[in-house]
């Protein structure tokens, strides 16, 4: 292949408004005015955009998105201007979601990749995740109308309730849904499974993501 041919075969398609995917593990987005990104996914852009930091979660909504196991800060930040973001985190996969009006969903704050200016959000922990064990479980609570993208490792599975979960392998789900923590029993005298921390969703509506990757390992 010549570099006239890599070139065409690797350019990204024109798209005129939306997320869209370049590939699995690249977001496109065009925009006009201002786009919530996390802080360091931009691998590239067109046109013209200033980016701005958030670096406090004063006030509530406006700040980190809290890493689940260590505690610290993941900031986002907001692109304005008019062009296209080219945006990924480390090699995981992309997901697209679009949230009519009214309708939520929590995702984990690691795995929040962009949003768009008209997402309401607000940040929450979950509940009965010590600060100790997990440095308390931190979610964003995504409300539409509006594109939302996540990001995972490998492919998701989207599971129905009753289900229990690995905090580190939960990716998201939907808002009527509210988990309860559980402990995991000692195997033996001694030893542990290793899955000390469960989440226990419960009702018959709703759903929850999960990857086949634990995010902080084991606790």
């Amino acid at each position: 292949m010549d570099l006239d041919e890599f070139a065409d075969a690797n350019a990204p398609e024109r798209s005129s408004d939306g997320f869209r995917k370049v590939n699995k593990r690249l977001l496109e987005i065009p925009f006009e005015g201002t786009v919530i990104i996390k802080a360091g996914s931009m691998i590239a852009y067109t046109g013209d955009a200033t980016f701005t930091g958030k670096s406090s979660a004063e006030g509530g909504i406006a700040g980190f998105v809290k890493d689940a196991v260590s505690g610290e800060g993941t900031p986002i930040m907001e692109a304005e201007g008019s062009g296209t973001l080219y945006v990924a985190e480390q090699g995981k996969k992309v997901q697209i979601l679009s949230l009519d009006a009214d309708e939520s969903i929590s995702v984990n704050g690691t795995d929040v990749l962009a949003f768009e200016k008209t997402i309401d959000y607000e940040i929450s922990t979950v509940g009965g995740l010590s600060q100790a064990a997990a440095g308390g479980l931190t979610n964003v609570f995504l409300t539409g109308p509006g594109e939302v993208a996540v990001t995972t490792h490998g492919d998701p599975v989207v599971m129905t309730p009753p289900v229990t979960t690995d905090p580190d392998a939960t990716v998201a789900w939907s808002a009527n849904l509210s988990p309860s923590i559980g402990t995991n029993k000692t195997i033996e005298i001694g030893q542990t499974s290793g899955e000390h921390l469960q989440m226990q969703f419960t009702g018959s509506e709703g759903f929850v993501v999960v990857q086949p990757y634990e995010e902080g390992g084991q606790m």
